[in-house]
């Protein structure tokens, strides 16, 4: 199957010049040609990849800077922009902005790629027009080369190449019938239904420290400045470890996951709805605004879409089938007796359900992790009586003769 493999590249002065030129050809082509689209949309009328690659060819003879970079590079542009607008819409597709946007840029024939690999450490990449391409051997390729993209964050360069492992998804997994729920939080990155609790701290106190006063200077600075440029590096380097700590954690937890259990039952959380900006309009102006604006930055924090990416890819190397359910009354339902009320979480941690003949409490999380997984329609161990009190909106019960699940032991993630 295909996968990703990413490393740190170390270019010299000339190439990183290079680089840039070529993502600046790239955005510029990006950019032209969705205006492009943008107007034939107003006539009614529809452009696609075909004469928008033909025009390019066209425009090189009259542009030079056109003609010094990579031509697969500005044809793959036009590619990536073509499906973009065929899945979410012309006019949903974004500018790409220079100063917003990182260069990136994509090789498209592998065959044009060779790689060597110079000690333990360090390995080299050929790359059309650029040249060798020193970066760092973190980890063995795996495969063979389909294509290669050039991107850059911050300061850094990188080089991730789409390698074919030779690997196929398993068509039982190792320990069939098991499985787990998850209830995504965010004072707990990820609970399960085994009673675990996974989380860790993204960004330390001395970094958020650090953080609030370059914003206060960046607030002070002019716009288009060198100061303003230099304060937004120094945020992004510390944005960026946190970033790599927060996929870190999600590739660790999903690895462990998908490796220990045959089906993964999350919540259908659109997370991007559900961060959507309360700002509201001037006639009709948004309520708790500051209170959103925190819980969406506690939710992006914790990485709950980026958790949902991990388990993913990782299930394909597992044979993990993941599964999510309609995640209502999921943190208000009792798990022992069905009772579904506002009351039964008294807090953020504790749940007591109010059914005078079920009593049952336990961490809200756990308990909610139980509900995800039960709507999946696996049975999972409660405590009390399942026949006690049932709730009109309870969801049906697990199927009859489903084994409970064994307990298993807890996943260690690292804390700072």
């Amino acid at each position: 199957m295909l996968t990703g493999r990413r490393y740190r590249a170390y270019l010299d002065a000339g190439q990183a010049e290079y680089a840039e030129s070529i993502g600046a050809a790239c955005r510029s082509v990006w950019n032209t040609a969705l205006e492009q689209r943008r107007a034939y949309r107003r006539r009614g009328a529809w452009m696609n990849y075909v004469p928008q690659a033909r025009e390019l060819a066209e425009a090189k003879k009259e542009h030079a800077w056109l003609t010094d970079v990579p031509g697969h590079c500005l044809q793959q542009t036009l590619m990536d922009l073509d499906k973009a607008c065929r899945t979410h819409g012309t006019w949903r597709v974004r500018w790409r902005s220079k100063s917003r946007w990182a260069p990136s840029f994509r090789f498209p024939e592998g065959g044009k790629i060779r790689v060597e690999r110079l000690g333990r450490k360090w390995g080299r990449a050929k790359l059309p027009k650029i040249g060798w391409v020193r970066f760092r051997w973190s980890r063995p390729l795996g495969g063979e080369i389909k294509s290669a993209t050039m991107s850059r964050k911050g300061s850094q360069w990188h080089i991730s190449f789409l390698v074919d492992d030779q690997a196929a998804t398993p068509e039982k997994h190792a320990l069939p019938g098991t499985a787990v729920g998850i209830d995504r939080g965010v004072k707990v990155a990820a609970t399960t239904s085994d009673g675990d609790f996974h989380d860790r701290a993204f960004v330390t106190a001395g970094e958020a420290a650090r953080y609030r006063r370059l914003q206060q200077q960046l607030s002070r600075t002019r716009k288009g400045s060198r100061n303003r440029a230099r304060v937004r590096a120094r945020m992004n380097q510390i944005m960026g470890r946190v970033a790599d700590r927060r996929i870190d954690f999600c590739a660790y937890l999903a690895n462990r996951l998908t490796a220990r259990n045959a089906v993964v039952v999350l919540e259908d959380l659109k997370t991007k709805n559900m961060t959507a900006c309360a700002g509201g309009t001037l006639a009709e102006p948004g309520k708790q605004v500051a209170q959103k604006r925190g819980l969406n930055r506690a939710i992006l924090g914790k990485g709950w879409h980026r958790l949902e990416l991990a388990l993913s890819n990782a299930a394909r190397y597992t044979g993990t089938a993941v599964v999510k359910v309609n995640p209502a009354y999921t943190s208000r339902r009792c798990h022992a007796c069905g009772l579904v009320t506002e009351g039964n979480r008294e807090s953020q941690a504790v749940f007591v359900c109010k059914n005078p003949g079920c009593g049952h409490a336990d961490h809200a999380d756990v308990n909610a992790a139980r509900n995800i997984l039960s709507a999946a329609g696996h049975a999972v161990p409660a405590c009390g009586d399942l026949a006690v009190g049932r709730s009109v909106k309870q969801e049906p019960a697990a199927p009859r003769g489903v084994p409970h699940q064994p307990a298993i032991e807890p996943v260690g993630i690292p804390r700072l």
